[in-house]
């Protein structure tokens, strides 16, 4: 262990990317997305507030009408999903050892 302050920040939400990259910059409302992707604001808000996560149907919709492909949401979820394992089991993965080793 060291002294050194850990700075790492948390990984970024989709939601947050969705808000801060095309809301905010597109002059959009929650709502307006919503209607677009045919959801209940509801759903926007959740994935907004970072308490959802970007499903395969939502990432299907967003990179519709977003224009930016499905993948775009689906990655950055599992991005953010893997990275949040990752700090919570870390400790617990460093102990494993691999069944085989690859050449």
């Amino acid at each position: 262990m060291t002294d050194t302050p850990d700075y790492t920040l948390p990984p970024m939400h989709p939601g947050e990317m969705l808000r801060e990259e095309f809301l905010v910059p597109l002059g959009l409302s929650a709502g307006q997305l919503a209607k677009a992707a045919g959801v209940a604001r509801a759903r926007i808000d959740r994935v907004l507030r970072g308490e959802a996560a970007v499903t395969a149907e939502m990432a299907l919709r967003l990179g519709k009408v977003l224009d930016t492909g499905a993948d775009f949401w689906v990655i950055l979820q599992a991005r953010h999903d893997m990275l949040r394992a990752q700090a919570e089991c870390g400790p617990a993965l460093a102990v494993l050892e691999p069944l085989v080793r690859r050449q």
